[in-house]
């Protein structure tokens, strides 16, 4: 009996550890059907909405969430309090909600809810509605939410609203009760305070119905084109004699939906080869200039989606529609809202990140709040690059700005880890820097550590693993570890979890002699490096001879567990292992014979101090 029963917990055990160490993904899933009527002279809006949501966790739901974004701008709001204590308050924001008019305020009410036909009882608390559920809803299966809601608009403060400094009437961005994201670390039902966003995957079903006049563009594929005209198709049907025109989208496996609308919008379109119909809306009343700068963007735009789709993953939708709005640039899905009345040059820098944000959150869908880094610092990455060719830059060093205001926030005593909410950082531009800057050299970093082909192909799989999912931080690196074969944890914690800095510097240069007394000659040099700051980093050394000739080293991090693929004429060193402060090698050269010793003769790391990088043998 005691065989028998030892047996049966030993067999028990083993299933929990295999239950505990066997990681099977999931994502929730939502499908939204809703109908709203905008009333364009009120800036108010009421609708209906049906949510379809399967519960794909291992967890039986007793609440759910929603997220209520347009609240944040009411005086008193957590976004409002938010900008009126920060030291440096966004200036698009500063005190403008706090002065708002009642009839300015923005809010999302919910008039009645049921779940599964029966009505359930609900409770605002500020832009997250909390939702007790009847009866839970068990893993596995599905449940239906209806809701009656109405909508006020406020003016263009942050992201959306309407009447915006350019003019545009309507920018509707986080408009709509948003169902929040549940995964593996629970719920996010994050209140809106400044920050970005996290939604869950699905279909969206939208009929908006509006004044005739106004032109409409953003997520999702139009499908009544003769219906309502306005550019959409040559083929119209008489709707001269109608007050409102009902404009239907489909958006099939998306996690937001976001729409802009204006009278007075110019359309144009242009076919992306192999890829997407795009779609360009901005105001007929733009100066020449503005509205050159617009028609010149629409080829630039092409080629942009088209690089994209070449070195990360496909495009996979029909229409992109990049749309003059909101309060600077933001990405959204199929689409984004730029303001219009700028320079060139900043016209295809805000398409181009924008657009990026494409893969990197959109299709990438990360967690925007909790890992701003990832799709803001990638975007900013993968665009600079893009527009250094795109512009006929060709710099050499595209990064450098990135670079350099990195280096100010690591210098100021301010910097936060990464890893920081982004709704936690004490100062906003604190979090500009972390987010963008140093966010893109993430990737900089990393195509440093594993090399060019290794980080290329890094991007490629990670889209193909997680394209249409909710990656974490952790699975990109583990892209770029399956396809270089070195081990990264380390990269990945000190960069973003703390603030540990890059430091290293070549210590001093020492003339070997032989051991033997009778032979006097010098027979090299001992070259000595230290390792000041605590982040590890593999380390390349040059040496520069007096008649100019290079020799190159290579000495990897003993905790990569490997090297990256390095020219042939680059000699690899023995490890350096991170604990031991210093480093020595020797060479069989003359001291007399060398000019200067020098650690990343490129800048590719961002090592904080440079001066102490290199040292003149005189």
């Amino acid at each position: 009996m005691k065989k028998t029963a030892h047996l049966i917990l030993l067999l028990i055990s083993c299933t929990f550890l295999s239950a505990q160490n066997n990681y099977s993904y999931w994502q929730q899933h939502v499908d939204y059907t809703m109908e709203v009527s905008v009333d364009v002279k009120t800036s108010s809006y009421n609708g209906t909405q049906q949510l379809v949501y399967t519960n794909n966790s291992p967890d039986d739901l007793s609440v759910v969430f929603y997220h209520l974004y347009f609240n944040a701008f009411q005086p008193g709001s957590e976004m409002d309090v938010r900008s009126l204590t920060i030291a440096d308050p966004d200036s698009r924001v500063g005190d403008r909600i706090s002065k708002l008019r009642q009839e300015d305020f923005g809010f999302l009410n919910v008039i009645s809810l049921k779940h599964n036909n029966v009505p359930v009882g609900y409770n605002v608390a500020g832009t997250v509605l909390e939702v007790q559920l009847n009866t839970p809803i068990k893993s596995g299966d599905s449940a239906i939410f209806d809701m009656n809601f109405e909508g006020q608009i406020p003016p263009v403060i942050r992201r959306a609203g309407k009447d915006s400094e350019e003019k545009v009437a309507l920018s509707m961005a986080q408009w709509y009760p948003k169902m929040a994201e549940y995964d593996f670390e629970g719920w996010h039902a994050d209140p809106y305070i400044s920050r970005e966003f996290h939604g869950v995957w699905g279909d969206f079903d939208v009929k908006l119905t509006i004044d005739k006049e106004y032109t409409v563009g953003g997520t999702g594929n139009l499908q009544n084109p003769e219906e309502i005209g306005h550019g959409y198709t040559k083929k119209l049907t008489d709707h001269t004699k109608k007050e409102f025109l009902t404009w239907h989208f489909k958006a099939p496996n998306v996690h937001d939906f976001t729409w802009a609308a204006d009278p007075n919008f110019t359309h144009d379109t242009l076919k992306v080869v192999d890829g997407p119909v795009l779609h360009f809306l901005y105001k007929s009343s733009l100066s020449k200039k503005y509205k050159d700068n617009w028609e010149n963007l629409q080829p630039i735009a092409s080629e942009i989606i088209r690089h994209y789709s070449k070195t990360v993953g496909k495009y996979p939708y029909e229409q992109y529609s990049i749309i003059q709005g909101g309060d600077g640039g933001m990405e959204y899905g199929m689409c984004t809202l730029i303001t219009g009345e700028r320079p060139f040059e900043s016209l295809v820098g805000v398409t181009a990140h924008e657009i990026g944000h494409t893969w990197f959150q959109f299709l990438l869908a990360s967690n925007e709040s909790k890992h701003p880094w990832l799709d803001e610092g990638f975007a900013e990455y993968t665009c600079t690059i893009i527009e250094n060719s795109l512009l006929g830059k060709e710099t050499k060093d595209p990064l450098r700005s990135s670079y350099n205001r990195y280096f100010r926030l690591a210098l100021s005593g301010k910097e936060q880890p990464m890893s920081t909410h982004a709704d936690r950082f004490l100062y906003n531009s604190s979090y500009s820097t972390s987010t963008y800057s140093k966010g893109a050299l993430v990737l900089a970093q990393l195509k440093y550590i594993i090399g060019e082909d290794n980080f290329n192909e890094t991007l490629k799989r990670y889209f193909k693993d997680w394209a249409f999912k909710h990656p974490t931080p952790n699975d990109f690196i583990r892209s770029a570890e399956k396809t270089s074969g070195i081990e990264l944890e380390w990269f990945l914690t000190d960069w973003t979890q703390t603030v540990n800095t890059i430091d290293y510097a070549v210590k001093s240069i020492e003339t070997l002699r032989a051991m033997s007394e009778q032979i006097a000659a010098e027979t090299g040099i001992k070259i000595s490096l230290e390792r000041i700051g605590l982040m590890p980093m593999p380390v390349e050394v040059e040496v520069l001879l007096n008649d100019g000739e290079k020799l190159n080293y290579y000495i990897p991090l003993q905790m990569m567990r490997g090297e990256k693929p390095v020219e042939k004429e680059v000699k690899i060193l023995k490890d350096w292992a991170w604990a031991y402060p210093t480093y020595s090698f020797t060479i069989a050269i003359a001291k007399e014979d060398v000019n200067t010793i020098t650690i990343d003769a490129h800048n590719e790391t961002a090592d904080i101090n440079q001066k102490n990088n290199q040292k003149k043998t005189l």
